[in-house]
């Protein structure tokens, strides 16, 4: 039981997705406890923002190294909520170290004071920028990557110096309760900066309500609109991603076979339950029959189940089987072909490759997230029609592009609509500390990550400090109309010759 608030009344419990076993009790948390965490957390970060840049840098860089060792415990738990396997969370676990050592280590760099040109008008003036935490910033996770997703959020406000108050998802609040104790632990002066409360949406609800100064959100649109509706009451900034629909683009000049490992495996791991996963597929028609039969090859070896030989796991939420069962059924109603046609008996909570084609484009299996182990390859006549059938999507979080020449690939990339892309490969992007990450449109706005990520959690302050009295005063009532005018002819002749 993590220290950041007092036990309630009321508990529920997580299982194992794969066998439904109890895995353990958790309070759920209600408005009281959760502005008790917030105002820990704000008593806290007084102390943290006080330390210079380089002793936060310490100090994060020793909770990461905790975690580290501690990474057989971490994933454990992450395999044992979400029913991945093993490897698939450690190497979620690892992604996330990369991330939290990078945000340590340059949150200094991006958001120390730095000069700032001042220009003609104001040359008397120096001017300088500087990024001052926010304070508390409220974090509300997911349950399909519970430590690599919120860590884009937490690690990056941490180093900003803020406080940081997580609600993870109820599918996997052992996750979070776990990370707030290893920070605990390995910065013992500062416990409390990092807490957790438990909970389903009721604890979401009053995390925004709680009065904190940001509010990092993880999850699906409808549930961002709602949390949004709440953080609109009093102002309070929101960041969110929501989600993708995400598009791979084909040429008929691209490696086949290194395409299909690629969607195949941006298609299927973690069980398709990725939001920047690959779910719609666009190939020039010459080379669709070639690629499909690649696709199929692949996806029929993989073998989803429980056991550590296991392709990927279940669907780690039970209502998701009824979402992925319903985009392919409505795609086969529709006119769609299987190339690698869903199994007659579903076993549990493990869903088996699909591979769609011939998939109308209106279609929930094409316009809706599916979040399971689903990709539609679909034909298209050239890469203009590829590029405008990817982008005509309400999200637009990642793609891939693959094409024989990278120089192509990254024009074509350069067309797309996504917040992210990786040429020749999928979700590049996402082991690369410095690149921000987010989307637009249904995918939502704001990014983590990068230097960009650093500052979504900090606010800018600008200083200006005068240097020397001006010829020509122009913010006093004292200087004469002649004056000003000739200033004002001075300026403007300049900016005319420019």
């Amino acid at each position: 039981m993590t220290r950041t608030t007092p036990q309630p009344a009321d508990t529920f419990v997580s299982r194992a997705p794969a066998t439904g076993e109890v895995l353990a009790d958790h309070p759920v948390h209600g408005p009281r406890e959760t502005t008790r965490a917030v105002d820990r957390g704000r008593e806290a970060q007084a102390r943290w923002a006080a330390l210079p840049a380089a002793g936060r840098r310490a100090l994060l860089l020793r909770w990461k190294r905790r975690l580290a060792d501690e990474l057989d415990a971490v994933a454990g738990t992450v395999a044992a909520e979400t029913g991945k396997p093993r490897q698939d969370a450690e190497l979620e676990v690892l992604l996330a170290l990369g991330h939290l050592d990078w945000a340590a280590r340059n949150a200094g760099r991006v958001l120390g004071r730095r000069r700032v040109r001042t220009g003609l008008v104001a040359a008397d003036q120096a001017a300088s920028l500087v990024y001052r935490p926010l304070g508390v910033v409220g974090v509300l996770g997911p349950w399909n990557y519970p430590v690599y997703t919120p860590m884009g959020s937490i690690g990056y406000a941490l180093a900003a110096g803020n406080a940081v108050v997580f609600k993870p998802s109820e599918y996997t609040p052992g996750t979070g309760v776990l990370l707030a104790e290893s920070f605990d632990a390995a910065v013992p002066a500062h416990a409390g900066l990092f807490g957790v409360v438990t909970g389903a949406g009721g604890t979401g609800e009053a995390l925004a309500r709680s009065g904190v100064d940001k509010v990092a959100f993880t999850g699906s649109p409808g549930t961002a609109r709602k949390v949004m509706a709440v953080c609109a009451e009093r102002l309070t900034p929101f960041l969110a991603e929501c989600g993708g629909k995400d598009a791979v683009i084909v040429t008929a000049d691209a490696d086949l076979d290194a395409a299909a490992d690629a969607i195949v495996w941006g298609a299927m791991s973690n069980a398709g339950q990725t939001c920047a996963g690959v779910e719609r597929v666009y190939v020039v028609r010459e080379v669709h029959a070639a690629l499909c039969r690649r696709v199929v090859e692949r996806a029929r070896a993989l073998r989803p189940g429980a056991g550590p030989d296991a392709s990927y796991g279940p669907m780690t939420m039970p209502a998701q089987v009824a979402v992925v069962e319903r985009h392919v059924a409505q795609a086969l109603a529709g006119g769609a072909r299987a190339e690698l046609a869903p199994p007659d008996h579903r076993e549990g909570p493990f869903v088996s490759p699909v591979v769609l084609a011939d998939v109308p484009e209106d279609s929930a299996a094409m316009t809706e997230e599916t979040f399971g182990p689903v990709v539609a390859v679909n034909a298209v006549a050239d890469v203009a029609e590829a590029v405008r059938r990817a982008n005509a999507s309400r999200y637009a979080l990642g793609a891939a592009v693959f094409c024989g020449s990278r120089r192509t690939g990254a024009r074509i990339a350069a067309r797309l609509r996504a917040g992210a892309v990786s040429v020749d490969s999928v979700l590049g992007f996402a082991a690369v500390p410095a690149l921000p990450f987010g989307g637009s449109g249904d995918s939502g706005f704001g990014r983590i990550h990068g230097a960009d990520g650093l500052r979504a959690f900090a606010a800018p302050q600008s200083v200006t400090v005068r240097r020397f009295a001006a010829p020509f005063d122009l913010t006093s009532f004292r200087t004469p109309a002649a004056a000003k005018a000739r200033a004002v002819a001075l300026v403007r002749g300049l900016h005319r010759r420019r």
